[in-house]
C-alpha cells in the first residue's frame, strides 16, 4: 500500500507533472515570456491552476524546473575515459537538444528574455551554472589523467565548445548537424591541449 501523502511511481501525480512541464515547454516555444502565465500553462496542460500554484508556488520556479528537468533529460554526461570521445559525445548532445523543441523553448527565456527581466535572467544564472556543475568534470577527469594541462578551466572548455552550436541557432540559422558538433568538440579539445583555458 502507499503511505499516506506519498505519490505512486508512474500515477497521476507523475502524469500530472509531466504534463505540466510539457505544456510550459510548449509555452515557452510559443511565445515570449512575459505572455506567460500559470493560468495558460493549466489551460494546455489540461489542469487547474490552484494545482500547479499548490506545486510549484510561481511561474518562475516552474520554468526552472521545467527547464532543468529537459536538460538533465537529454544531456547525460559521458565518462569514455578518453576526454575527445566525452567532448564529441557531449557536443552532439546539445547538438542534438538544440535542434529539439525543448533547446528552442530553452534559448528563447534564457538568451532572448534575459536582457528585458529581472526574473529570466536570475532563472538564466541558475541553470547555466546547474549546466556547467554538471559537465564540468568531463575536464576535470582529463585533467587528473593527464589528458590536459594542469589548471584548465572546465568552464573554459565548455564555453568555447557550445559557442560555434549556438552561434550557428542565434545568429546565422545554418544547420546543426553533428559534423558541426564534432568539429566544435576537436576545436575546444585543440585549444585546451595547447593551455589556451589554463588562465581563463
Amino acid at each position: 500500500m502507499t503511505e499516506p501523502g506519498s505519490a505512486r511511481p508512474g500515477g497521476r501525480t507523475a502524469r500530472t507533472r509531466a504534463a505540466v512541464f510539457d505544456a510550459t515547454l510548449a509555452e515557452l516555444a510559443s511565445r515570449a515570456y512575459d505572455q506567460i502565465s500559470v493560468e495558460t500553462i493549466a489551460v494546455r496542460a489540461g489542469v487547474h491552476k490552484t494545482t500547479i500554484y499548490r506545486r510549484w508556488g510561481t511561474k518562475e520556479r516552474l520554468v526552472a524546473e521545467t527547464l532543468q528537468e529537459a536538460a538533465d533529460s537529454r544531456i547525460k554526461v559521458p565518462d569514455t575515459g578518453d576526454i575527445y570521445d566525452d567532448l564529441r559525445t557531449l557536443a552532439r548532445a546539445v547538438q542534438a537538444t538544440l535542434s529539439s523543441r525543448e533547446g528552442v523553448a530553452t534559448v528563447r527565456v534564457l538568451v532572448s528574455g534575459v536582457q528585458d527581466s529581472p526574473e529570466v535572467e536570475q532563472i538564466a544564472r541558475r541553470f547555466w551554472a546547474a549546466r556547467l556543475a554538471q559537465v564540468g568534470p568531463i575536464v576535470e577527469r582529463a585533467v587528473e589523467r593527464g589528458q590536459l594541462p594542469r589548471g584548465t578551466s572546465a568552464a573554459g572548455v565548455i564555453e568555447y565548445m557550445a559557442a560555434p552550436l549556438y552561434y550557428r541557432l542565434l545568429i546565422t540559422g545554418e544547420p546543426l548537424t553533428e559534423a558541426i558538433a564534432d568539429l566544435a568538440a576537436a576545436a575546444a579539445l585543440a585549444a585546451a591541449r595547447a593551455g589556451v583555458f589554463t588562465s581563463v
